[in-house]
Formats: structure tokens, sequence, C-alpha cells
């Protein structure tokens, strides 16, 4: 399963309570490390949960609902 780097980050990027992220050295078409994201359904997902099952796409909206 290949997502793009720039979906990758946009998903580390809403967990807002996690510390940073580690520096990594992936690029466009590398395999995505599994992690874990929360749902706007508030359940945790891991990218492992869909490989070979379903398509993943992650949208990151950064002035979503703040004003800006």
């Amino acid at each position: 399963m290949k997502l793009l780097l720039l979906a990758m980050a946009a998903g580390l990027a809403l967990q807002a309570q996690a510390p940073a992220p580690p520096k990594t050295h992936l690029k466009v078409g590398d395999m995505a490390p599994d992690f874990k994201l929360r749902g706007s359904d508030g359940k945790f997902y891991t990218l492992s949960e869909f490989k070979g099952k379903k398509m993943v796409v992650l949208a990151f909206f950064p002035a979503a609902f703040t004003g800006g």
C-alpha cells in the first residue's frame, strides 16, 4: 500500500496531542509506515487494518474550524 509522503505528513499532523513525529527519509512512492489515528467517529484506526482490504485517503484541513 503506497501513500504519498504529503498524505502521511498530513495524517501525522492530525495527532495534535502526540509528540513530534520522528524524522523520516520517506520519499513519494515509499511504503508508508504503520500509524494510528483517531477517526471522526472517535475510534482509533491503524493503517495496517486496511492493508489489502480498502483504499486509505487522508485529508488535512489546517484552517478548518479555526476562524483563520
